[in-house]
């Protein structure tokens, strides 16, 4: 590797909108210039757990986790995930009332997932949660029990909420619903973070190419969307397509000022609620 290069590893989900909004990226698509991206593809929560170590130049963070990592990541303005009116999903295999879920067993993608965060808010600390692969959530909710323990319902994330009723499950909340009604605001879930002792002027410059990646998928729609498509899980074109709409958008080009007052009422009330220990407030690069 040349000596003026900079490498930048990135750690991102296996899943289409992630997949589409590193398309550009990915393919060498772009004039990088010194930088040279190399992507990692792992599952949300675990890197969640790897950013503790902070290993990774640019990754993918829940904002949830991103509470406990402020110290060594600030928060790209592209590449956010935000739920407007809609986002992860509660579902059982009968119908119910949410307060019917209280004191219920949930299978969960993680404990340090913004979608976890969202169901303490909704819920308070009154079930009960064991965590499951993201992917295998439905199957599990559908069985009825995970690893011998029973299973009640499950929080999905990702392409399981256009899904789940596939296997005849049956919504029981939608946080992202939940949410807007109680705020009035979209749910940000995920963000990108760069790592804080990279310097203002490489986290200026990994922001602005990962913006530039972003608007290229949304500009070349098909290839960007036929590249997504190997991480669908059984998603169909529309689908895919849909899903990826619901991610990939004009918040995932900048959080914009209502996105940013999104995070930051999001850590207000995980603060005030008990499940983050401190009242953290989002930085993000300066342009």
């Amino acid at each position: 590797m040349d000596r003026a290069e900079l490498l930048i590893r990135v750690g991102h989900s296996p899943d289409p909108d992630d997949a589409f909004m590193f398309y550009a990226l990915a393919k060498d698509v772009l004039d990088t210039g010194r930088y040279r991206f190399v992507h990692e593809l792992v599952d949300i929560e675990t890197l969640n757990r790897r950013a503790f170590q902070a290993e990774l130049e640019l990754t993918a963070l829940s904002l949830h986790a991103y509470a406990y990592l402020a110290d060594k990541y600030v928060l790209c303005t592209c590449g956010a995930s935000m739920g407007d009116k809609y986002g992860p999903m509660v579902v059982a295999r009968q119908a119910c009332a949410v307060d019917a879920l209280r004191g219920k067993t949930i299978a969960v993608p993680g404990t340090l997932t913004t979608a976890f965060l969202a169901l303490r808010l909704c819920l308070g600390n009154d079930f009960n949660h064991l965590v499951v692969p993201f992917d295998q959530i439905l199957d599990v909710v559908e069985a009825g029990s995970w690893e011998g323990k029973p299973v009640d319902a499950g929080l999905i994330i990702h392409e399981g909420q256009l899904t789940y009723m596939t296997q005849g499950l049956q919504l029981i909340v939608d946080l992202g619903v939940w949410w807007h009604a109680t705020t009035g605001l979209p749910l940000p879930l995920g963000a990108n973070g760069i790592r804080r002792d990279l310097g203002p002027q490489v986290a200026r410059d990994v922001n602005r190419l990962l913006h530039e990646s972003i608007r290229y998928g949304l500009q070349h729609r098909r290839p960007a969307l036929e590249h997504a498509l190997q991480y669908g899980r059984g998603l169909d074109t529309g689908k895919a397509d849909q899903f990826v709409g619901m991610y990939v958008n004009d918040w995932t080009l900048d959080f914009g000022p209502v996105g940013r007052q999104a995070v930051a009422e999001l850590l207000r009330r995980g603060y005030e609620a008990g499940v983050i220990p401190q009242l953290v407030r989002p930085e993000f690069v300066d342009e």
